[in-house]
């Protein structure tokens, strides 16, 4: 059975987006650590730079759903954006808890978004299982 052209796709853009990401990620890296790398707005500007491909991951995903022409796996990509999601969350507050009550190291705050994208996996597993 061929791959429908949503899931085409999102396939596309999430490999567009993940180059890009590394392509921006060591270039920006690469600028920083010369001793001619810029300061003040031209720093903040290249910092940014690489999560601007991680937003269009995100948007990708949502962008999935509005593009999923079958109803079915339309719910169970929501599903797996919500599972996601709460247990994102759920584990985002209780490690700020440990934070507050130095239990733990801090942790930088993009480290959630890397959670989050691990449970889309998880949420996948879990949404179809639990279908």
């Amino acid at each position: 059975m061929p791959m429908p052209a949503y899931m085409r796709r999102y396939s596309f853009r999430i490999l567009g987006f993940g180059l890009c990401y590394v392509g921006c990620l060591v270039g920006a890296l690469a600028v920083m650590r010369q001793p001619w790398a810029p300061t003040g707005v031209g720093a903040w500007g290249l910092a940014i730079l690489p999560a601007l491909p991680i937003v269009g991951m995100i948007w990708t995903i949502f962008r999935l759903i509005v593009e999923a022409d079958d109803e079915y796996q339309r719910f169970l990509i929501v599903k797996q954006v919500l599972i996601a999601t709460g247990l994102t969350l759920a584990i985002a507050t209780v490690w700020g808890f440990l934070e507050n009550f130095e239990l733990v190291e801090d942790v930088p705050g993009y480290h959630v978004t890397v959670l989050w994208f691990a449970m889309i996996g998880v949420g996948g597993a879990i949404a179809r299982w639990r279908a």
